[in-house]
């Protein structure tokens, strides 16, 4: 009897054992990034793991930006630069989570708006194939060649998220050693009063002044910074219309970043906004994006992207800020948006947007080109933009001009936040 529970016993704490490490080994696996029924997966489809927002393929025709799964349509839409006379086809190699196989299709390029450049923004859709469920997905120009040798790309996007913020603000892109350190913090500063909780910035590059500045933003949790160093790979030209000079794309490639920052944020922010450093988006009857926001999506149920009006602050119209005595900022490089207080009577079209991004496919800097539902023209009662900057009329006088001080609302605040930021980066 005395030997039989020791059997027992000996059964029971054996029981014990194996279901404490199988309970052990589920828990584990839940808290790791790679599943047991991923891992097989990552490892045979290993191919090189793209790093950098811009990975040029083997054709140098092609450079893909960022692959992101697109529910509304049920396909990976991969965001690329094409040479748009000359790529003509191109695969997407799927690696296939259930078991490990490459499983290649067609991909169908759909041209983005190019003003003509020989390169332009392009979205190579890929059907995904059944019984898949893909993780990763290379771009090639071939359906024969060795994944191994070839850039694989995360597919974005493929669990939706829970909102992180509600507004951010797309800004592309920082190029030209950017130097604009005063107007850059007030903008920021304006950015947060006015309710944004993160800008993305794709850089370029900028000044040494202007890094330490960036820094203090994102170990403050405030900006994200992408590298942007699309003129490594093009000839970059200023403009955005093509002139035949020889050059291979407009303006950065802005169109790319705008819509890269609409995909990265589909579901991580309510709002995007698609704004420049010298434009501030400014509520007429509230004191925040958000009490606006609210309004119009009562007003405009139905309606996922508003476009707003904007007025040009010209430079030679400035007011002297002595009052406040504000003599120190003369020492930091850059221009003083509270000294812009005279407008152009009329608006200067075109505007800028507020975007929910589940509504967006796809975007140009003005206007939506292909989204879900209309876009609304937001009244200039409601909101309207203040852009500063130079402007080519010399002789523009204030007599044609309209005084216009919305933006001092919050020049107390504005003020003290400059202020401290100043201090903490630059000193006094």
């Amino acid at each position: 009897m005395l030997c039989w529970k020791k059997k027992a016993n000996l059964f029971t704490i054996f029981t014990l054992t194996c279901t404490l490490m199988l309970v052990f080994t589920c828990f584990y696996w839940s808290q790791q990034l790679i599943h047991p029924a991923s891992l097989k997966s990552i490892l045979t489809c290993r191919g090189q793991f793209a790093q950098d927002t811009i990975t040029p393929l083997s054709d140098n025709k092609t450079f893909v930006i960022t692959a992101y799964f697109d529910n509304r349509e049920n396909i990976t839409r991969v965001l690329s630069i094409v040479q748009r006379l000359e790529v003509k086809h191109l695969y997407c190699w799927f690696c296939c989570s259930l078991n490990a196989n490459v499983s290649i299709t067609v991909a169908k390029i759909k041209i983005g708006c190019h003003r003509k450049f020989p390169y332009s923004v392009a979205d190579v859709l890929c059907v995904e194939p059944m019984n898949c469920n893909p993780t990763y997905v290379s771009i090639h120009w071939s359906p024969e060649g060795d994944i191994d040798q070839l850039p694989t790309f995360n597919i974005r996007n493929r669990v939706p998220k829970t909102f992180s913020t509600e507004f951010t603000v797309c800004i592309s892109t920082m190029f030209g050693n950017y130097n604009n350190v005063l107007q850059f913090i007030q903008a920021l500063e304006m950015y947060k009063l006015l309710g944004a909780q993160k800008v993305m910035i794709y850089k370029t590059n900028c000044s040494q002044l202007m890094e330490k500045v960036l820094q203090y933003y994102i170990t403050e949790g405030t900006v994200e910074v992408l590298l942007w160093p699309i003129n490594e790979y093009l000839r970059i030209s200023p403009n955005w219309h093509y002139v035949n000079d020889g050059k291979d794309i407009g303006y950065y490639a802005q169109l790319a970043t705008l819509n890269d920052c609409i995909y990265r944020n589909m579901y991580r922010s309510k709002f995007v906004i698609l704004i420049d450093l010298d434009e501030i988006i400014l509520p007429q009857k509230h004191q925040s994006w958000k009490e606006m926001m609210d309004e119009l999506q009562k007003q405009h149920p139905d309606v996922g992207m508003f476009l707003f009006q904007r007025f040009l602050f010209p430079a030679n119209t400035l007011y002297t800020m002595d009052a406040f005595n504000l003599s120190f900022w003369t020492s930091i490089p850059g221009v003083n948006i509270l000294q812009y207080t005279y407008r152009q009577a009329q608006v200067q079209a075109p505007g800028k947007l507020i975007v929910d991004p589940r509504k967006v496919i796809h975007t140009s800097v003005h206007k939506i080109i292909k989204g879900l539902g209309r876009t609304q023209t937001v009244s200039l009662e409601m909101a309207f933009i203040q852009h500063c900057r130079s402007v080519p009329h010399s002789k523009l006088q204030k007599a044609n001009l309209v005084r216009d001080r919305v933006l001092w609302r919050y020049n107390s605040s504005l003020i003290k936040n400059v202020n401290q930021v100043i201090q903490n980066v630059i000193g006094n």
